[in-house]
């Protein structure tokens, strides 16, 4: 059973080298070289945000609900599916 990476067992590892099996960002970088300051702006990663958000969908009827996981299946085709919705919907 091999327990250690091969990488961590070579003899000219000392063990101050950080090891994740990835590359380091420049961030990463500077907070390892700098360890008491912060990380200046330019080198974090822009936040996150969505694109294009999604409409929170209203409370829809169970039998809508069930009728879209049919179409979503391949039971029921697009036209079957607007055809019924409409006749169960409000």
């Amino acid at each position: 059973m091999i327990l250690v990476p091969r990488q961590l067992r070579r003899s000219g590892m000392t063990g101050q080298v950080p090891y994740y099996g990835g590359r380091l960002t420049p961030a990463q970088i500077y907070s390892l070289q700098h360890p008491q300051e912060q990380v200046p702006p330019t080198l974090r990663h822009p936040p996150t945000t969505r694109s294009a958000s999604m409409p929170p969908r209203a409370a829809e009827p169970d039998a809508v609900r069930q009728l879209r996981e049919l179409r979503d299946q391949g039971v029921l085709t697009d036209d079957e599916f607007a055809t019924f919705a409409a006749r169960v919907s409000p």
